[in-house]
């Protein structure tokens, strides 16, 4: 038996475990390193995979960009048209709209990113957006993972931009095998120059030209050059002598080659020969590092950046492990305010107000799952009806039921919102018309034909605006009192059981619900902003049509609840659609030509389909259950950064490819993310793959001439951004339930004990087996067991990476 490093094409493991590594040239079989060499630079050493149900590691990134100030004027108004670009590991992944005109932009902007636990830092830079040339770097905000991890509530604050040195932009990983060769007289140090992946694109045609120097003890070898390639191969050897007690250290680096100006700094790997020499040989990835040599400029010149970033880590477990909790607060919520133990409501209690919202959140989507929400809804109701003395204080405070409420506004309510009112706000979006009335803040424009310019007057200003918002504020209206079928019935019926317990506990309070539309039709709000009065009419209008609806909307019976949930049961539901690419190739040899098309693309959770108009009749392109990755394109193969390939295998099992391309960077990382999502728990998902096409006789990435080449890439099947119709994720929403409960657990001890030494509690009850009745009891019982599970869980660790991945063979 022999062990390899390396994984052969026939011993890929299956998809969701990780990615796997592409397969280098033949070499010698070599035993496992006995060292590391340089714990700073060398990536994860091999685990061997264990048996049984293992826990997942999974990270995520909350990003918030506020705003910025003091940013260098870089257009000859004296001006910029600055907006942001987030990267992780130099991936793109984020681009904030562009702020015109400033050099004090505010975004607002907030994201969400699911990740792989072995990301290394997270890049802000800030551009300056340029129509008829390329758009200026600014400066950039770095923030490592380590920086992250020291941050448990985050990042916050203001952060200065600094330079972008090309030589600190480094990217990517190189394939090395080192080892000591003993000889009769002196010892030789021998360096395999194998591979690289993933390089830095140096070329403004999207590639770089690499070629590897290697540094030793004063002498310097060179590798050849790969021309036209982020993913080049050498496979070339270099020896050097090893002399004893030498210091020295062994340097590889990364160069792109230039014709006619210098050579571009790629990255570098720096190994300490002393340990080298213990270890004997060694062979993996590297992460190459940038060169931190040189001498920063004076931070603070450049203008700062203020951010908000927090990094969670969250150990799931296996579904099984979760169901007791689940169980426990399912049961108590089934019992309602009968429950002995008001575990919902001790739960309340013993929760800050700094992450009632998060809690609230969790328990919303638990509950979802779990086909509850109407009955947590209605329990929090009854709660916050018991402790409420007037109708109209209801919800107004940060108590579990309002923030609850919210949460199950936003995701059980968001897609039909989007369903209605989005084509009326893209279209306010489109038109791009000006408008103001508050005559304070009136902008005069020319208007008219070349050569026939003439200043608008405010009067003009004022009208034309109040005539464009009447129009949008009376389509949202129309549209929103005409949506009562399509409002989900879970929303129709938990608003009916409201007023239901607002009537039973209010008699005569049955019109609170509409509270004139933002006080917007009340005396004293006219009096407050006058400019306001052109839209009155339009607001009382939409008040009785508002309150028309509200009571269409709760008229909803137990029949026809259940007979709208079962037909949408039925349905695939729609995860993203809209406008793409697709690539078409005509003819063969040396006439074939290539050309994008414009389609409508959908896709559901069973396939991504296309049609010429969003009305036209869908073709299915490929079946969900078919796709084995959805990956980015380098952008030297079609002149483009935005076009992502989708892999699958057609009906009759052979391996294609679509190539899709989107109008930016956003849209391209939605629609990665989408089908991410949708395919995760597919079977024979592929852990590597060509970033380039194959054209001619070789793949435009690696110039491997072997088509059925494995690939030279890993896959991001785990890089993801949150979106607001993401499918629940049952598991992660008990773990996360789970966190908040362990640390409150003192908390909960505490009014345990205070409750059973009450005078009004009874003997401690227990049921079969031994297991306590007491709910609070049984709770505290349940975090034992998890924290137990935790404890004992046989992989603590990170998914597999590429560098993971042993193959045993015979």
């Amino acid at each position: 038996m022999k062990w390899e490093r390396f994984v052969r094409p026939r011993a890929y493991l299956p998809g969701p475990v990780g990615p796997a590594p592409p397969a280098p040239s033949p070499a010698p079989a070599r035993p496992p390193p006995a060292a590391a060499l340089d714990p700073g630079v060398r990536l994860p050493r091999a685990r061997t995979p264990r048996r049984g149900p293992t826990m997942a590691k999974r990270s995520s990134l909350f990003i918030r960009i506020v705003e910025g100030k003091n940013l260098p004027a870089k257009d000859i108004t004296g001006s910029s048209d600055p907006y942001c670009i987030v990267k992780v590991d130099h991936e793109p992944i984020i681009r904030t709209a562009t702020v015109w005109k400033t050099l004090c932009p505010f975004w607002g902007e907030e994201y969400q990113v699911h990740l792989l636990p072995t990301f290394h830092s997270v890049a802000f830079y800030v551009m300056d957006e340029d129509a008829l040339s390329r758009d200026d770097v600014i400066g950039k905000v770095c923030l490592t993972r380590d920086t992250l991890a020291t941050h448990p509530k985050g990042f916050s604050g203001w952060a200065h931009l600094t330079e972008v040195d090309p030589d600190e932009e480094v990217q990517g990983e190189i394939h090395l095998r080192l080892e000591v060769v003993l000889g009769t007289r002196a010892c030789r140090l021998r360096c395999s120059v194998l591979e690289a992946r993933d390089l830095a694109p140096k070329d403004r045609n999207g590639a770089s030209d690499p070629f590897v120097r290697v540094r030793y003890n004063g002498r310097t070898q060179e590798t050849s050059i790969v021309k036209k390639s982020r993913y080049p191969r050498w496979n070339e050897t270099f020896e050097f002598e090893l002399e004893e007690g030498a210091a020295e250290a062994l340097c590889v680096e990364a160069w792109d080659w230039d014709l006619v100006s210098r050579n571009d700094f790629l990255g570098k790997v720096v190994f300490n020969v002393q340990r080298l020499r213990a270890a004997q040989q060694e062979e993996g990835w590297f992460r190459l590092q940038p060169d931190q040599s040189k001498s920063r400029r004076e931070e603070g010149n450049l203008g700062s950046l203020q951010l908000e970033v927090r990094l969670r880590d969250e150990m799931v477990l296996p579904s099984g492990c979760y169901q007791p909790l689940v169980q426990l607060l399912c049961h108590e919520v089934k019992l309602g305010t009968q429950s002995p133990g008001q575990l919902i409501l001790l739960i309340e209690e013993t929760t800050s107000t700094e992450c009632r919202q998060d809690v609230a959140t969790t328990l919303l989507k638990l509950f979802l799952g779990q086909g509850l929400a109407k009955d947590f809804l209605d329990l929090l109701f009854q709660l916050e009806l018991g402790r409420t003395s007037e109708a109209n204080t209801l919800f107004r405070s940060n108590s579990l039921a309002s923030k609850s409420m919210e949460s199950f506004l936003k995701v059980a309510g968001m897609r039909y919102l989007h369903g209605v009112l989005g084509p009326i706000i893209d279209r306010v979006f489109e038109e791009k018309k000006y408008v103001e009335l508050d005559p304070s803040k009136v902008e005069v424009k020319d208007v008219g034909c070349s050569g026939l310019h003439r200043p608008q007057t405010e009067a003009e200003v004022l009208e034309q605006s109040a005539q464009t918002l009447r129009a949008h504020l009376g389509a949202l209206l129309s549209s929103l009192s005409r949506s009562v079928r399509a409002c989900p019935a879970v929303v129709r019926a938990t608003f009916r059981q409201l007023f239901r317990r607002v009537r039973e506990r209010f008699p005569s309070a049955q019109d609170e619900a509409v509270q004139n539309v933002g006080n917007m039709d009340t005396p004293a709000s006219r009096a407050k902003e006058a400019w306001m009065e052109p839209l009155q009419p339009t607001v009382r209008q939409g008040v009785a049509q508002l309150k028309d609806f509200i009571t269409k909307l709760v008229d909803i019976q137990e029949k026809e609840e259940l007979d709208l949930q079962r037909a949408l049961s039925l349905q695939a539901p729609l995860v993203k659609e809209g406008p793409l690419f697709i690539h078409r190739t005509k003819g063969k040899g040396p006439l074939m030509s290539s050309s994008f098309k414009k389609l409508h693309f959908s896709l559901t959770t069973e396939a991504l389909s296309f049609a010429k108009t969003p009305s036209s009749k869908k073709s299915t392109l490929i079946k969900l259950a078919h796709i084995r990755a959805a990956e980015k394109v380098e952008e030297k193969s079609f002149g483009s950064s935005h076009v992502m390939q989708v892999i699958y295998t057609d009906d009759a099992g052979r391996s294609q490819t679509a190539y899709l391309q989107c109008k930016c960077v956003n849209e391209l990382n939605q629609w990665l993310s989408a089908l991410r999502k949708v395919s995760i728990n597919n079977t024979g998902l592929l852990g590597s793959y060509h970033p380039g096409v194959f054209r001619g006789d070789k793949w435009s990435c690696c110039h491997q001439r072997d088509k059925t080449d494995l690939g030279c890439d890993k896959t991001r099947s785990r890089v993801t951004l949150q979106e607001w119709n993401d499918p629940l994720d049952h598991d992660l929403e008990a773990q996360l339930i789970y966190r908040h409960l362990l640390g409150v657990e003192a908390t909960l001890r505490e009014k345990h004990r205070q409750l059973s030494a009450g005078p009004e509690a009874g003997p401690v009850l227990t049921g079969p087996g031994g297991a306590p009745e007491d709910p609070v009891a049984q709770l505290l019982q349940v975090l034992q067991d998890l924290r137990e599970a935790h404890r004992s869980s046989p992989a603590g660790s990170p998914p597999l990476e590429p560098s993971h991945v042993l193959e045993l063979q015979t």
